[in-house]
């Protein structure tokens, strides 16, 4: 494949993950580590590395289309960032000391894991939970968003174990260039309740931020080809931008489809790859 026919497909394969990221909340990275490291072979850490910046332009392709609406718990978002950031730190400094093989068959592990998880029932897609817990209380947690015209308010529970799981979602972003939105999502859907759309617009949030905390890590480390990042971002944030428009039209019924199949495609290809090297 020729270099402009490879940075055009690369292109289109970022508008892709930004559309996509920001539909379901993801941050990208589950369709552009698979895309440079199965279609164009780049070695890991430089596909993470690169997905990483992708995350942050779906963040900033996205985020601000929330803006006013309320779907964005910010304060949620910032409260849970620490926990995070935390983990995205200890993610970047043991992530160059993995085997490629083992990286490949956990990222596929998580996201089957996280396919399975959005396909099991829960009644919490539009109000949230009943009640807040006394800690979402003291710290405010709940908040109210609009759809249709009308404003909804939601309840928060879970704020610890929510808490927990986002040290781990922060790992597991410097780790595979994620952007961990899929534990960020599932996190505050299924532990602490939010309805599913403030889940994936906070996530689109905090995702920027997340994979921000380690990016620079892959940077200084020379692991970010400037011309494949540059086609990458460019196509994100495009993508983003629509994804962003259509979280607000989609019915969150289809949502939750888009982000299980998509994540059982991907998970079966990258296990393939990290158990067997196909």
């Amino acid at each position: 494949m020729s270099a402009p026919l490879m940075v055009l497909v690369i292109l289109f394969g970022g508008i892709a993950a930004g559309l996509i990221g920001s539909l379901t909340g993801l941050g990208g990275g589950m369709v552009i580590v698979p895309l440079l490291t199965l279609a164009f072979h780049l070695p890991i850490p430089e596909a993470v590395g690169i997905s990483l910046f992708g995350v942050i332009a779906t963040s900033i392709g996205a985020a601000p289309r929330f803006v006013g609406t309320g779907l964005s718990n910010v304060r949620a978002a910032l409260f849970l960032q620490i926990a995070a950031s935390s983990g995205a730190l200890i993610g970047a400094l043991v992530a160059h000391h993995l085997p490629a093989r083992l990286l490949f068959a956990l990222f596929g592990i998580v996201l089957g894991y996280s396919a399975i998880m959005s396909f099991m029932p829960k009644h919490s897609d539009v109000a949230g939970a009943p009640e807040s817990s006394p800690l979402a209380r003291r710290l405010r947690l709940g908040s109210r968003y609009q759809q249709a015209g009308n404003w909804i308010e939601y309840q928060v529970v879970g704020v610890m174990p929510g808490f927990g799981i986002m040290i781990g979602a922060g790992f597991l972003s410097a780790l595979l260039g994620i952007g961990s939105g899929a534990f960020k999502v599932l996190a505050m859907d299924r532990v602490m309740k939010l309805p599913f759309r403030v889940s994936t617009a906070t996530s689109n949030f905090m995702i920027g931020i997340t994979a921000a905390t380690s990016a620079g890590f892959y940077l200084s480390h020379g692991d970010i080809p400037p011309v494949i990042a540059g086609a990458i971002i460019l196509g994100v944030i495009v993508g983003a931008y629509a994804g962003g428009h259509l979280v607000r039209m989609l019915p969150v019924s289809t949502l939750r489809k888009l982000f299980a199949v998509v994540l059982l495609i991907v998970a079966l290809q990258m296990l393939l790859k990290g158990l067997f090297n196909l």
